[in-house]
């Protein structure tokens, strides 16, 4: 198939691309430049013009606790208009398939644990992510909108965990937790720290998968598309706490020190564990731990960020 790829140049986009190799699909992954999805415009003639077998829309503005907290019109604007322009462009080209990334972000912030997919709207969002949250329910939505309007389009939903792994950021501005901290260790070892600090009394859980098992869910999902549920968790199905994760970057980057905890300081959701059993009778599961994941992306941030 030839397969319209959005957000090529971000985390998942780019691990989608290495997956791609070992596949036969063709992929178009058009810089901002040539597809500036903010342009509805654009969107449509880009569309129009390579008519895509096949749509999946990975892009968005992403980021952590702080960078949802300091930016929320940009996370809420930007991220609904990319999803709405996107989505309509393709439904009025005629684009039969278009797998949509969303967020478990979306899931009430009070919602019971594990996280099922018949739960969005069912409760007040996290206000720490509330605006990409909106966004993310948004695209979600008219997806379900525009199959039910036209069963001939399928136009279906991902709902990952948290990810880490290859291509992530690591920046303190706008990294999510996991490539946080390993920049955060990894720095307090090599400046011979005695503490960290860890915001809260980092007893909150996370569940995170490493970002190359979601390029491998998403090619399954290719293959197994029109059996695929309309909205489908994708993650472990188990989580950890973050002091958890804490202990498990210090063992790989070998670090010592003991941890303290800011009290202070917000910690989002207490938890958020999706509920696996629709992608456990759709026949995946995800294939890397935690060790293995952290450790690659360890070495991924030693040579690539640090070197960069």
């Amino acid at each position: 198939m030839k397969i319209l790829l959005t957000g090529a140049n971000g985390m998942v986009g780019r691990n989608v691309l290495e997956v791609a190799k070992l596949h036969e699909h063709v992929f178009l992954s058009p810089a901002s430049s040539e597809l500036n999805l903010l342009d509805a415009n654009s969107v449509k003639r880009y569309i129009a013009e390579h008519n895509p077998d096949m749509i999946i829309h990975a892009a968005g503005i992403v980021g952590g606790i702080q960078a949802n907290m300091a930016n929320p019109v940009k996370f809420l604007v930007d991220n609904m208009q990319m999803g709405l322009n996107i989505l309509t462009a393709a439904k009025d080209c005629g684009i039969t398939k278009f797998l949509n990334l969303s967020s478990s972000c979306m899931y009430p912030r009070d919602a019971l644990n594990p996280l099922g997919e018949d739960l969005i709207l069912k409760g007040e969002l996290e206000p720490t992510n509330e605006g990409y949250a909106l966004a993310k329910i948004t695209s979600t939505r008219l997806c379900e909108y525009i199959s039910k309007e036209n069963p001939a389009l399928l136009y279906k939903t991902i709902i990952p965990c948290n990810l880490y792994g290859l291509f992530d950021k690591f920046s303190p501005k706008n990294s999510h937790m996991i490539p946080a901290v390993i920049r955060k260790i990894d720095e307090a070892k090599k400046n011979n720290l005695s503490e960290i600090d860890i915001w809260g009394d980092g007893e909150a859980r996370r569940e995170f998968m490493y970002a190359e098992d979601l390029a491998d869910f998403i090619f399954y999902a290719i293959n197994h598309f029109e059996k695929m549920p309309q909205n489908i968790n994708v993650g472990l199905g188990t989580d950890f706490t973050i002091n958890e994760y804490y202990r498990a970057v210090a063992n790989v980057v070998g670090y010592t020190g003991s941890f303290k905890h800011d009290l202070s300081k917000p910690v989002g959701m207490k938890q958020k564990l999706i509920d696996d059993q629709k992608l456990k009778e759709f026949g995946w599961g995800y294939k890397t731990e935690l060790d293995v994941g952290i450790q690659k992306t360890y070495q991924f941030y030693l040579s690539e960020y640090c070197n960069g």
